[in-house]
């Protein structure tokens, strides 16, 4: 019986294998054994061929997935030309700097399923079939000064909360299915890329404990938290190593933390080594270099100094196949490999444009109204009352358009705040606006409420590396200035002459200095661009239909004199929250509402927890206010006996909760013990010290409710 029931097994394997022309194609076997045996058929020229972003071996019937932008929405419109010479439109989001904005992990998920299931759709529909299953989102790299040019692109200034915001983003993208992904997630831009000027050539430099314990913790949580396992190398060096050739690619991300799929260059990163670097003379010992380092795609021209290096045996075939591995590890979890029927994402494209439905145009405003942040709000001139305004004028350059930046698609349709206003009023009020800044005063003066629309424009019109004023900044350009332009300023205290009624809007992706105007203006709202809600989100938090509960993500500077100089990487000089030197306009983490929180009654799990551990922070929030209102609860540490330099505080837990009038809800926030250690350059490793802790939790990093200390045994 046992011999009948073998040679059972066997005609079953030999007939399911008899149904693949090649045994890489059959998805029974171990990923990989299938990597083995389509190595083995390939050809030298296909196995370079596979080295740039689209890995397709047409003679074998392998369809590469190539690469697609997608910061907050994938783009494949207009902006950048991602959509070449066919645009299509696609579902847009605030930016990546507002999306983080709401505090709000599940909602940044929300929003990379939403474009995770767009970038399916297209790839896949009969009428589309364009861009690729690897999506360059989330950027894991830190905002450590608000002069970067893209700013834009990341989450903030906190490693921990942008790792945070980045793991949510990444599960978004390849989705919950437990074989195959949705979308490959590549983070940008691995690592400490903080400057646009001269980040072609110039080097981070930062001792090991940073690198260990800031630049490089959003990176690592996206992988070993979030599971991704792509990311793009950045253009500068570290230390004096071009990122592209990073011995720490291999040496931490590979090995440490087992990211084993696409590691790619920048655009143009490549060349970089020979002409900006000067870091190898020829382009057959750059392309050596990378491949050595790890590097398995390229964006740009590649071929021929790959060629060459082989040629001169500076690398062999071995070194391609094994770094290609990596590159079909991702494809098998895409399910290029396989037949469509055995892919759960494979349907995706019938069925009418994803980008058009009623769902995704409610989820882009209700993300959009939780990133509202609430600056200042004098004699609560805010909420206005719709019921009882019967005029209101909207000025300033920012009120007329929803702009889009360089890595936004296009929206199928977008609403200003103009347009937001006028659909929240109807007829019921006299609304006028313009972006004429002599109408301005005019309409200013007859008006019972002021809208004054100021901040950056993140479109870059006047071409690759060019901006209209010091103030602005982009990819390849980093700001010169963070005060409001000069026509902006003008604008605004001319206004306030003529009516003190005013509301500003700094629809930026930069923090700004606006001292005058937080002395001034009464009241004060930041909001990021690109939305295709922006202006009815912003009119719901106007009019009081939602209750702003955004927070801030930078720490907004009073001047420029309160940061060290833009190529300072050590942030210990006076950088972020957790070094700043001085009061800052705005602080890491601030928000208003328009009702009040009363935080008491701190507990913890334990007073004592040990190096292995897990305590649970417990505190109760209480809605004093009259007014249903969002509150981030904000959970900071500070080392009271380290034997090392530590931050002044440091964000460890946050959690957004809602509350109605009068409600109160304790919020439990975990802190594991790991959570707290450094990096010993001697051992190699995390330390976790036996020491005092003390536990700060508050509305923000300046906003303490409640603390108390515990001790590490």
């Amino acid at each position: 019986m046992k011999y009948l029931l073998s040679l059972f097994l066997i005609l079953i394997g030999h007939f399911s294998f008899a149904q693949y022309k090649y045994p890489f194609q059959n998805p029974d076997l171990a990923a990989e054994d299938r990597i083995t045996n389509l190595l083995s058929l390939m050809t030298l020229d296909e196995k370079v061929n596979c080295l740039g972003t689209v890995p397709t071996i047409a003679r074998l019937g392998v369809k590469g997935a190539g690469h697609v932008e997608g910061l907050h929405g994938l783009a494949m419109g207009l902006p950048g030309d991602w959509g070449r010479k066919t645009p299509v439109p696609t579902t847009i989001f605030p930016q990546a700097i507002g999306m983080a904005e709401t505090w709000d992990p599940e909602l940044l998920q929300q929003a990379a399923v939403i474009e995770a299931y767009e970038t399916r759709y297209i790839f896949q529909n009969e009428k589309y079939h364009k861009g690729g299953l690897v999506v360059r989102a989330p950027n894991a790299d830190i905002g450590r000064d608000p002069r970067w040019g893209r700013t834009e692109e990341c989450y903030g200034e906190d490693a921990f909360f942008n790792g945070t915001m980045a793991v949510a983003y990444i599960k978004g993208l390849q989705g919950n299915d437990p074989k195959y992904w949705m979308t490959s997630a590549l983070m940008k831009h691995f690592l400490a890329n903080s400057n646009e000027n001269s980040r072609d050539s110039s080097s981070s430099d930062f001792d090991e404990r940073l690198l260990r314990e800031y630049y490089s913790v959003p990176f690592r949580m996206g992988v070993e938290q979030g599971g991704s396992r792509a990311y793009m190398a950045s253009y500068n060096k570290v230390n004096g190593i071009p990122q592209a050739v990073s011995p720490m690619l291999k040496n931490i991300t590979v090995a440490e933390w087992s990211e084993n799929g696409i590691i790619c260059t920048d655009g143009g990163a490549y060349r970089m080594l020979v002409n900006a670097h000067h870091y190898y003379p020829t382009l057959a010992e750059a392309a050596a270099g990378c491949i050595k380092a790890g590097i398995n795609q390229f964006l740009d021209t590649y071929k021929p100094g790959t060629l060459e290096a082989l040629q001169k045996k500076l690398i062999t075939e071995a070194d391609i196949d094994a770094n290609l591995r990596g590159v079909f590890r991702v494809m098998i979890k895409l399910g290029q490999l396989d037949l469509p029927q055995m892919v759960p994402y494979s349907n995706i494209g019938s069925g009418p444009e994803p980008w058009l439905s009623q769902k995704n145009r409610d989820f882009v405003r209700l993300i959009t109204q939780k990133s509202v942040v609430l600056l200042k709000n004098n004699n609560n001139l805010l909420p206005l009352d719709k019921t009882k305004l019967k005029s209101i004028a909207i000025v300033g350059p920012r009120s007329a358009e929803v702009l889009q930046d360089w890595y936004s698609g296009s929206p199928a349709y977008s609403v200003s705040i103009a347009d937001g206003i006028k659909n929240k009023l109807g007829p019921n009020a006299t609304v006028s606006y313009t972006t004429n800044d002599n109408l301005a005063i005019s309409m200013a003066k007859s008006a019972e409420a002021v809208v004054v629309c100021l901040g950056n424009n993140p479109s870059g019109n006047l071409g690759w590396k060019k901006v209209d004023g010091p103030s602005e900044g982009r990819e390849a350009v980093d700001r010169k200035s963070i005060s409001l332009d000069s026509a902006q300023e003008a604008l605004i205290k001319n206004l306030y002459k003529v009516n003190p009624n005013i509301i500003l809007v700094m629809v930026s992706n930069f923090p700004y200095a606006i001292n005058w105007e937080q002395q001034n203006i009464p009241a004060i709202i930041h909001i990021t661009h690109c939305s295709q809600e922006q202006g009815n989100a912003l009119a719901d938090a106007l009019f009081g239909d939602i209750n702003p509960g955004g927070k801030l993500v930078q720490t907004w500077p009073d001047s420029l004199t309160q940061l060290p100089s833009m190529m300072d990487y050590n942030i210990r000089h006076g950088r972020t929250y957790m070094y700043f030197k001085g009061k800052p306009l705005y602080p890491f983490g601030f928000g208003l509402s328009y009702t009040n929180f009363q935080y008491s009654n701190l507990k913890t799990s334990t007073d004592k927890v040990n190096k292995n551990g897990e305590i649970t922070i417990s505190i109760d929030v209480k809605n004093t206010g009259n007014r249903a209102g969002d509150e981030v609860v904000q959970l900071y540490v500070k080392h009271l006996k380290s034997k090392v330099e530590r931050p002044q505080e440091e964000l460890k837990g946050f959690k957004r909760v809602t509350l109605s009038p009068g409600e109160s809800q304790t919020v439990n926030i975990q802190l594991q013990a790991s959570s707290l250690a450094y990096w010993s350059t001697s051992k190699k490793s995390f330390m976790i010290e036996k020491e005092p802790v003390l536990l700060m939790i508050g509305s923000s990093s300046a906003d303490i409710r409640e603390q108390k200390d515990i001790a590490i045994k």
